[in-house]
């Protein structure tokens, strides 16, 4: 039994303050001494690195579609092991799922998942007792447990006495009220937020302001006391060895299997089919993983599943180094925003050469979204590595939404007609859209995506807790 006091801040919409309640909270009691952990529901990769900013430690998304409902409470409880209290951060309202499938994905349906209570923000700009209302049918509608109300962008001490009546009549307890500050507040751009790794100072600076705005208006002795309300979870917490392991049990039987009934080897030949495991022959294969403020976009337990398959995980910034790590082997280049930094990438030809190297050469390279822009010939007429022959350009059209593919051409990461649930999102278009091996398809789009030799690069985003085999065969291909 796992006991965590836990909560999870949810709203009636986006825009109403999650972030800023939920980063808040975790400043202000990782301030007050205590250890804390901060997770994110859905896809986004943006609001987690002020959750990390704000009390030290990886901040983690918990996504029922990306990895399925079974492994949401063992991640939670897999980063949330050994702390006094966590923040879950919900995703736009409160019973907003994937679309056409109720409320799957959605804030709710976490917080169920969690058995957790639910912290309630309002944003209460040009209301007063209507909030009564809205609270009403927040509580009278669907599953989650509304404990109390954060009451956001008050704007005077009367607003403050009209909100606190109002809230009194559905007999929903204030666990804080907010006023207007303009010191919290994050900018944002073509896909949200500007991700913390690339304001350093100003972004410590508004965790800060978050913070404070918080322990000035916020209870934190009776959010506690919420968070401790939240029942023992009968969970085992997720862990990168065993997910490996099991992957590579699975993918043997799947192997005899297939054996058996004649239909010979995995798919996908090459150096990414043989048997996943973590006995990797001598030395740890070293696989870099880029970071740096061009590339933000990326989830915790893809490095620790590459270390649990036998990995030696490191980090490369491709606005600044100029070689890959040595000794490099593979490379894992997530998503970011390639486009507002493409002048200094163009400029770094040392690195796009041994990148192009690193391919030509057979080694493994996964790349997603704003990896398959910089992995492209040009970014907006601006010279990139090269490694795929086309062209890429930022667009007016916003291109979002869950994905639920299946692999066209077997890869160092997958067999041919392997199922997987992704996210787009991006502003951009590449041309082609696919090369003559793509790397997925989906209902309503051609092909898409890359796969040459060791490389696979598609614009689809993948959680690797809900496939750890890939990390498997990324080791395995490094190692070949």
């Amino acid at each position: 039994m796992l006991r965590v006091p836990r909560i999870v801040v949810a709203a009636a919409a986006s825009g109403h303050g999650k972030t800023t309640v939920a980063t808040g909270l975790l400043a202000a009691l990782t301030a007050r001494g205590m250890t804390a952990a901060g997770f994110k529901v859905g896809p986004d990769y943006i609001d987690p690195t002020y959750h990390s900013l704000a009390c030290g430690r990886p901040g983690r998304n918990l996504d029922p579609s990306l990895v399925g409902e079974d492994l949401v409470a063992p991640l939670f409880a897999h980063g949330a092991t050994g702390v006094q209290v966590a923040v879950v951060e919900g995703v736009m309202g409160l019973y907003d799922g994937r679309s056409g499938e109720g409320d799957f994905g959605s804030t709710a349906h976490v917080a169920r998942l969690l058995d957790a209570p639910v912290v309630f923000v309002v944003d209460a700009t040009g209301q007063g007792r209507s909030v009564a209302a809205l609270l009403h049918g927040f509580r009278s509608f669907g599953s989650a447990r509304l404990a109390g109300v954060v009451l956001n962008r008050v704007g005077s001490d009367r607003h403050e006495e009209i909100l606190r009546e109002a809230c009194e009549e559905v007999g929903t307890p204030v666990l804080g009220v907010l006023r207007r500050a303009g010191a919290v507040a994050v900018p944002s751009r073509h896909l949200g937020l500007v991700p913390a790794a690339e304001r350093s100072g100003a972004a410590v600076d508004a965790v800060r302001a978050m913070g404070a705005l918080v322990e000035d208006g916020v209870d934190l002795g009776e959010v506690l006391a919420v968070a401790h309300s939240a029942p023992p979870l009968a969970v085992t917490p997720w862990s990168a060895a065993d997910a490996v392991r099991d992957a590579a049990e699975a993918a043997g039987a799947r192997r005899a299997g297939a054996r058996a009934a004649g239909a010979g080897e995995s798919s996908a030949g090459g150096i990414g089919a043989a048997a996943p495991g973590t006995d990797v022959a001598g030395d740890r294969p070293v696989i870099a993983v880029a970071g740096g403020p061009a590339f933000t976009f990326g989830y915790a337990e893809q490095a620790e599943l590459l270390r649990a398959a036998g990995a030696e995980v490191v980090h490369v910034d491709p606005l600044r180094d100029e070689a890959l790590p040595r000794g490099t082997a593979g490379l894992v280049v997530g998503g970011g925003f390639p486009e507002v930094y493409g002048d200094e990438l163009a400029a770094n030809k040392p690195l796009r050469d041994a990148v192009r190297g690193l391919a030509a050469a057979g080694g493994p390279v996964a790349a997603e979204c704003a990896g398959l822009l910089w992995l492209a010939r040009s970014l907006d007429g601006r010279e990139m590595c090269g490694v795929l022959d086309a062209e890429a350009v930022m667009t007016e059209r916003l291109t979002l939404g869950y994905r639920d593919a299946v692999a066209v051409s077997g890869s160092v990461l997958a067999d041919a007609g392997t199922r997987v649930t992704g996210h787009e999102f991006h502003r951009t278009a590449v041309a082609p859209e696919a090369g003559p091996s793509p790397a997925w398809a989906w209902r309503g789009r051609p092909a898409e995506g890359f796969v040459q030799g060791g490389v696979h690069a598609s614009y689809l985003h993948l959680h690797w807790a809900g496939h750890p085999g890939f990390a498997s065969r990324m080791v395995r291909a490094a190692c070949a």
